[in-house]
């Protein structure tokens, strides 16, 4: 075709201007092509044969007319040439260009239309047999040389045969995409993964420790390791779900899995990203609004039952997006296997979730309380599941504390402050959670103090023996002094536990002094050495010196010595003082085992308690983990004394 012979398209007509009027209409969709015979016959067999029976129809319909002028007998051809194609591959789009690669114009190929051409061409009959360097020939080339040896552009390709069923998939176009796709991705750079649901505010605060901003290197890697994920979002779900399962059965490695499929549910499943709270129709509807309920439910499922059972390798971004999709789940109300299945996933890597995801809310009416408590405590229970499982498979002692158990315990007693001032929390749930954390998860037990003492506050009208199971679960022993120091002061526990904080806290104290009089004497022994450091002094100037240096030292040790004994007097005061009270509270007891020794319960309790007041316990002080505000008691007035710690030299 020459430069004047440029086709256009006027309203659904298109035509091919090269001066000469068309012989031949060609339908499509709801676009009418005038063109010409002779370059469609040249190329395609198909439309070769449909024009030839027409002419044939014709000729054999009107004998009278064959000694016509050739004019006549051209208009006579023109209005029986006429051909009408349903359900062309591609659309009218792919015929236009299948039309211009006919009359020799060069066509522009891209993984977005070689898939449409080459069904477009095998359609048309545009094979090599019948014409040297057809469209079918063409496009398989830039399909085998370009497309299938390119990660994104394949993904592309892939996207394009969703309009080209079942065509696409009988040519095979389809199966070698998604080879191609699971091939390539397997020996991708894996530090492009991992940005899926990274929100927009938090990345835009985020500075890398070179200086480097955090939303620049995402910027940055979208041209490479992202594009294609989001191309990838772009797959209808069935062959989504086909990719999925095609790099389970290639064993892809499981973070790419799940980035596939974390990048497929933040962009049409609803709550499961801050940054993006209105997801985009699916790929499969034809309107341009938002997923029906029931289309976001089977999606979810769907999703989920294609995640990998692992622990994420960012466990972090991960883990909250998870709680995202299993709030998701239960507004949805998905089946009970796919909440299941979202609650063993954080289980893996619970001790990565933060507080503010443990808080997901109770959307069922059978729940009373305003969190959904049942659902952390079995998200929990597969913790502790996976938890041994990693143990024994790595020899390691399950009694030994693990940094993630002590992560986990300090977070559940974090849910348990949380919790504990709903009114409708129940005396049973709340001590039922409590202790399914295990023993070595807590090394204070500051955290728990601090949500058994919410929790009597917010549940005054709870029987004493309710309070005293609950102040049960408090091990004196693992309460810092600062928490023996408000417990011993708090009106809301009962006299019991009140008593054992005394006495915990006077063996601290007492521990406390031994300790003192240990540094006290480590600070004299400097000054033992003295007399031998003036006989090495007369040996010469500069030992004398070093001497008076010493004897500095030993000076300073003496003073702080004399601090130190300070301290002790002000700490024996202390100790006085708890004792008296120790025994003011046991004659109070005395007087209740009196007034209630008909029931003969207050005897076998004093007898009890003595027994465990004649323990001998090992105890330690060690500083909080948490600042505790001490609550002054009326009528009660101590004063805590400081103490000074020696510094040695």
């Amino acid at each position: 075709m020459s430069s004047a012979e440029k086709p256009s398209s006027k309203g659904q007509a298109w035509f091919c201007t090269t001066g000469l009027p068309s012989d031949i209409v060609v339908e499509v969709d709801d676009m009418t092509f005038h063109l010409h015979k002779f370059p469609l016959m040249s190329k395609s067999r198909k439309l070769h044969h449909l024009i030839t029976q027409q002419e044939a129809a014709a000729h054999s319909s009107a004998p009278q007319q064959q000694q016509q002028e050739t004019e006549d007998e051209d208009e006579i051809v023109e209005e029986q040439c006429n051909v009408t194609f349903t359900g062309f591959p591609g659309g009218s789009e792919a015929f236009e260009m299948a039309a211009k690669f006919c009359y020799g114009v060069k066509i522009d190929l891209s993984p977005s239309n070689v898939a449409a051409l080459r069904c477009a061409g095998e359609f048309l009959e545009m094979t090599e047999e019948y014409s040297e360097d057809n469209l079918v020939s063409k496009t398989e080339r830039f399909l085998s040389q370009h497309v299938l040896k390119s990660l994104k552009d394949s993904v592309k390709t892939l996207k394009s045969c969703d309009s080209l069923m079942p065509m696409a998939e009988t040519l095979g176009i389809t199966q070698r995409c998604v080879d191609s796709v699971v091939s390539r991705a397997s020996s991708a750079d894996p530090a492009l993964f991992g940005w899926p649901v990274s929100d927009a505010t938090t990345a835009s605060k985020q500075v890398l420790w070179n200086g480097i901003d955090g939303a620049g290197r995402r910027k940055a890697g979208a041209g490479t390791g992202d594009s294609w994920f989001e191309d990838l979002a772009l797959l209808r779900l069935p062959l989504f779900k086909r990719l999925i399962l095609a790099m389970k059965t290639a064993e892809l490695s499981p973070e790419i899995i799940e980035t596939c499929v974390m990048y497929y549910a933040k962009k049409y499943i609803p709550g499961v990203s801050r940054s993006n709270r209105k997801p985009l129709p699916l790929p499969s509807s034809s309107s341009s609004s938002v997923a029906t309920e029931a289309e976001q439910k089977e999606l979810l499922e769907t999703l989920v039952s294609n995640l990998p059972f692992q622990k994420s390798s960012k466990a972090a971004t991960a883990t909250r997006f998870f709680f995202g999709l299993l709030r998701t789940a239960n507004i949805l109300t998905a089946s009970e296997a796919c909440r299941d299945a979202l609650e063993k996933k954080i289980g893996l890597q619970l001790e990565e979730a933060t507080l503010d995801d443990l808080l997901v809310p109770s959307y069922s009416y059978l729940n009373e309380t305003l969190y959904d408590v049942e659902c952390v405590e079995r998200i929990l229970s597969y913790f502790l599941e996976s938890l041994d499982a990693r143990n024994a498979a790595s020899n390691e002692d399950a009694a030994a504390r693990s940094p993630a158990l002590m992560l986990v315990g300090k977070l559940i007693d974090g849910y348990l402050s949380e919790i504990a001032s709903d009114a409708n929390l129940k005396p049973e749930k709340f001590y039922n959670f409590a202790i399914s954390v295990p023993d070595e998860a807590r090394l204070f037990h500051d955290g728990l103090y601090r949500a058994v003492d919410v929790y009597l506050k917010a549940h005054p009208w709870i029987s004493e023996e309710e309070r005293e199971n609950i102040c049960g679960l408090l091990d004196c022993q693992k309460l810092t002094l600062e928490a023996c120091t408000h417990a011993a002061q708090n009106e809301r526990l009962p006299l019991r536990a009140v008593v054992q904080v005394l006495f915990f806290e006077q063996l601290q104290l007492r521990h406390a002094i031994a300790g003192t009089l240990m540094a006290a004497e480590a600070a004299v022994e400097p000054g033992r050495q003295s007399a031998v450091l003036e006989r090495e002094a007369e040996e010469g100037e500069e030992g004398l010196e070093h001497v008076q240096e010493r004897n500095g030292t030993w000076r300073v040790a003496v003073r702080e010595n004399q601090v130190l004994r300070l301290d002790m007097d002000s700490m024996r005061t202390r100790v006085h003082q708890l004792e008296r009270e120790c025994s003011s509270m046991k004659r109070v007891i005395a007087k209740f085992d009196k007034s209630g020794g008909s029931d003969g319960g207050g005897g076998g309790w004093r007898a009890s308690l003595g027994r465990k007041f004649g323990c001998k316990f090992k105890t330690q002080v060690c500083d909080s983990h948490e600042s505790t505000a001490v609550d002054t008691r009326k009528g009660r007035h101590h004063q805590q004394p400081q103490q000074q710690h020696p510094h040695h030299e």
